[in-house]
């Protein structure tokens, strides 16, 4: 039950909340995040999505019998947010500090699709019909963030509002499946 108000209301309203009143298709969380008085709100953020996928991750792939490679890719994307979340984003004061923020992010995002596409890759090899639609799923919310990175040329609000809700929900429910499996 709890899982569910996380990964259905607190998660996505929390984040469509943080960007509320801005241009989605020209700012960020980034630049969000650094403003003054909003850096709380970004790392607190930044916290309930890690720790959720963190702990969904490591439970799902507890619950499975033959464990994907990659799984070190979990912590690796958690900690990489972390750096994202206390690397300061101002290009015109910090640019390598920028730079670095950019690429945390981003890595830390790269890691969570490759782990989720190792263990959504897993679980299909061993039951096609039931976790199809996950791997459908995967392609499919990687297809539509390629095609809002290129929509606004940079990654946008948008982006990250879509990535972040539409992962949530597919870990959410892969989590459900791996439980009613074992």
């Amino acid at each position: 039950m709890f899982l569910n108000f996380v990964a259905y209301l607190l998660i996505p309203l929390y984040t469509i909340w943080f960007v509320a009143g801005t241009n989605w298709f020209t700012t960020n969380f980034s630049v969000l995040g650094n403003m003054i008085g909003r850096s709380e709100e970004f790392v607190l953020w930044g916290l309930m999505v890690g720790i959720y996928f963190f702990w969904c991750l490591r439970r799902i792939v507890r619950r499975m019998e033959v464990k994907p490679k990659g799984t070190f890719l979990i912590p690796t994307s958690l900690v990489l947010l972390t750096f994202a979340l206390t690397t300061p984003y101002l290009p015109e004061v910090l640019p390598l500090k920028s730079f670095l923020h950019i690429i945390f992010a981003f890595v830390a995002a790269v890691c969570l699709m490759l782990c989720l596409y190792l263990i959504v890759w897993r679980l299909y090899q061993g039951d096609r019909e039931t976790y199809r639609t996950y791997l459908k799923s995967l392609i499919a919310i990687t297809c539509f963030s390629a095609f809002l990175l290129v929509l606004a040329g940079i990654i946008s609000s948008a982006l990250e509002i879509f990535f972040t809700i539409s992962t949530v929900i597919l870990v959410r429910s892969l989590l459900r499946q791996v439980d009613s499996d074992t």
